[in-house]
């Protein structure tokens, strides 16, 4: 358990206290009665808004104030049941399935036999079929397509009989200690439902890659499975989050198995449950990971099928008046279903300020005085409390510019949801990779441009009466607009969409590794590895050809893979040398151990937010990221820059401007140009140099290099690698800025991380 400290309590009292003041005075003194009737409309919508915001932040707030978090019991091994796993899949592809069943296959477990897992595919796919019998583990299949993805569970609960079911999605990769740290709550003498484990992703989702911030913000699943779910465990009010998660077969079946008459099956299950009062538990240790949707539309229809089964659910259960909840559970439902309705209230904040600069619409009655007195306090606090409370995972900024992003997209599938005109066919998120729809990114994009062009109007307007009147009365004004402003800019960068270059997601990671070719060895470790390749980091450049295979070995705990990787990319990092390798060739049996190697791990992406972060760095980056043309660069060989200049006899001062040992620029002083020549590096170390071309964009001349593989079987490479870290090292120097002790000093952790991204 978890209690606040007294410095905390302290804050979480006087923002109570501020927000029961703020809403006395908003609802008895700011509604512009006498203005007309469209003031006092929108005066009355954004009060009611504000109220249904309030009340989500206080079951909120009162769920965090003392945190639950569940022990795990220790029991006697013997005493662990049977398991059936569940993996649900309808149109999936094969090659992640094949990773998911490998999870499963690896989870610990006293006695494995007992680990029963199950590839439920509801699409009759022969290849479904053949994948279970190839990896040794069950099939089961249906005539009868009926009830989604709660149908097909249902379908594998009547034939199987296992005391305990782990349900996963076909994406979702399991660690190795899954079950052990979850099923021992079933071992003990309370009653218990489900326990839910957080749904993480090792791929960064759409917020974080199209704002270009992977390694700027947690993801934005993260608040609510490590902070919300948390908070809830103490009205036993947690959401079964359909996957990650290990169930009571005994639960299930007094409920009538998976709920079939919402479109989220697993909330519905969830609150069934614990209506007949089974306990539930959510953990926020990660225990398994898997793919964020990769596109705009697959990102919507999902937000769009959770929506409106939450509300179908609230509808069809009547959770207000339920059977067997409690006062708190149906205070943490409700605000569950409310939240949906975030749309409308983004809408109305957007709006509100608009109304008033752009078409004189006055919304809220108040003056400069009263907005210090009674919003700045409570604005303030919020946003600290909120933040305090979340650990840092959320705050207020974010929660607005993901509102911003999505309320078009959500708020129609609200509105038809609440009049009773539902979805019935459960839309499934694709999980195949990127299919980035432009026509479709323009049409969600347009009503963020219109706001914006209102918002601008506002804003003019909002300065030139701050000026013309003398008065900082519409200061406040401005200030919403402005706010305003920012989450639709970052809307707009959003929906502008980023291309996606990868084929496999990287998991920053230091792995023993051991590279070897042509008799030569080098052990080192890691810098990023993937079910593709690895990288890693050299303080000195090395000639690798692209062409030459290497011989991989990474070790990590138990897991040991050795597969042959061939170079893919090179390029600077701060002042060391990154070296990407693509596996090349690999057999099975390594393929699955490279797999619990890459996913056996929690996920690198950052589980906090960046204590620097900032509003104006956040437009920054996105401007000048999207506009930089051609970052990425299929470079093989390294490029090193040497500005170094050497006196040879023949040929007077030449300038070695870069090189990467296939090639190199370099600026000569004598007159004539040479087609061919021999270039003394130092003493038995001659490059024989054959003419390319002139570039006057570099003002040097390209020569080819002849020699470059005579150098490297002779053994003098090393001496020529040594050289050449010297000059590019006293280059370096002099570029770095006065004041600086050092290179690296000047490249920021931030452009660190950005590099580790590209």
């Amino acid at each position: 358990m978890n209690r606040l400290s007294t410095r905390n309590k302290i804050l979480v009292t006087a923002t109570v206290i501020m927000s029961c003041i703020y809403v006395i005075w908003r609802t008895f003194f700011t509604i512009p009665f006498g203005h007309g009737p469209l003031a006092v409309t929108a005066g009355l919508a954004l009060l009611i808004v504000e109220l249904i915001g309030m009340f989500e932040l206080a079951v909120h707030f009162y769920n965090m104030t003392r945190l639950e978090y569940p022990e795990l019991p220790v029991v006697d091994e013997s005493l662990y049941p049977d398991v059936d796993v569940f993996i649900a899949t309808y149109n999936e592809p094969a090659s992640l399935l094949f990773k998911t069943i490998n999870g499963c296959l690896n989870m610990d477990y006293p006695d494995r036999s007992k680990v029963h897992i199950y590839l439920c595919d509801d699409s009759n796919r022969p290849e479904m079929r053949e994948l279970a019998s190839h990896m040794g583990i069950h099939y089961l299949t249906r005539t009868e397509h009926i009830h989604a993805k709660a149908g097909n569970l249902n379908n594998a609960m009547k034939h199987t009989s296992s005391p305990l079911i782990a349900t996963f999605d076909a994406d979702m990769i399991p660690k190795h200690d899954f079950l052990t740290s979850c099923v021992p709550y079933f071992l003990t003498e309370e009653k218990i439902g489900f326990v839910q484990t957080p749904q993480s992703f090792y791929n960064p989702d759409q917020f974080q890659y199209n704002l270009y911030s992977e390694a700027r913000i947690p993801n934005e699943q993260d608040y609510f499975y490590r902070d919300v779910q948390v908070g809830r465990n103490k009205s036993n009010s947690v959401i079964y989050g359909g996957t990650n998660t290990v169930l009571s077969r005994q639960a299930l079946e007094d409920v009538g198995g998976f709920y079939t008459g919402s479109i989220t099956e697993d909330f519905a299950t969830g609150i069934e449950m614990q209506s007949i009062g089974y306990r539930c538990f959510a953990t926020n240790q990660v225990l398994a990971s898997g793919l964020a949707p990769g596109d705009l539309k697959s990102l919507i229809k999902q937000r769009q099928r959770w929506a409106r089964g939450c509300i179908q659910t609230g509808r069809k259960l009547n959770i207000l008046f339920k059977k067997g909840l409690t006062f708190a559970q149906r205070l943490n439902y409700i605000s569950s279903i409310t939240y949906w309705y975030a749309g409308l209230k983004r809408l109305l904040y957007i709006m509100s300020p608009i109304l008033f600069a752009v078409f004189g619409v006055l919304v809220v009655k108040c003056t400069i005085l009263e907005i210090l007195v009674f919003w700045l306090p409570m604005y303030l606090l919020t946003n600290t409390c909120l933040r305090m409370l979340s650990g840092n995972i959320r705050t207020t900024k974010w929660t607005n510019v993901y509102e911003t992003i999505l309320f078009p997209s959500l708020l129609p599938a609200v509105i038809l949801e609440t009049l009773g005109i539902t979805m019935n066919k459960f839309a499934v998120t694709r999980k195949d990779g990127a299919h980035n729809d432009r026509s479709y990114q323009i049409k969600q994009i347009i009503p963020h441009l219109i706001l914006a062009v209102l918002s601008v109007i506002g804003i003019v307007n909002c300065i030139h009466w701050t000026f013309s009147q003398g008065t900082i009365g519409f200061l406040v004004v401005l200030y919403w607009l402005l706010i305003n402003f920012y989450n639709i800019m970052m809307s707009i960068f959003f929906l502008s969409g980023r291309k996606v270059f990868r084929n496999y997601e990287r998991v920053l990671a230091a792995v023993e590794c051991t590279l070897t070719t042509e008799g030569e060895t080098l052990s080192t470790v890691t810098y990023d590895i993937s079910e593709g390749g690895i990288s890693i980091l050299l303080d000195t450049p090395r000639y690798i050809p692209s062409e030459l295979e290497f011989g991989v070995q990474l070790l990590s705990g138990p897991y040991s893979s050795k597969f042959k990787a061939k170079i893919t990319h090179v390029t600077t990092f701060g002042t060391k040398w990154k070296y990407a390798f693509k596996v090349h060739e690999i057999n099975e049996a390594e393929q699955r151990q490279l797999l619990h190697i890459v996913y056996d791990r929690e996920p690198t992406l950052p589980q906090k937010l960046d204590k620097d972060i900032s509003t104006f760095e956040d437009i920054r980056l996105n401007f000048v990221r999207r506009g930089q043309i051609g970052m990425m660069s299929n470079r093989k060989l390294a490029r090193i820059s040497l500005n170094h200049t050497l006196d040879t006899s023949e040929y007077g001062m030449i300038t070695l401007l870069d090189f990467n040992y296939d090639f190199i620029l370099v600026k000569m002083s004598h007159p004539e140009m040479a087609y061919e020549f021999q270039l003394p590096l130092a003493d038995h170390l001659i490059l024989d140099c054959v003419w390319v071309k002139s570039m006057r964009s570099k003002q040097g001349i390209l020569y080819r290099i002849r020699n470059i593989r005579d150098i490297a079987r002779s053994g003098q490479m090393s001496e020529l690698e040594a050289l050449l870290k010297q000059w590019n090292m006293a280059y370096l120097e002099s570029r770095k800025p006065k004041g600086t002790s050092s290179y690296k000093n000047f490249v920021s952790e931030d452009e660190l991380n950005e590099m580790a991204y590209l």
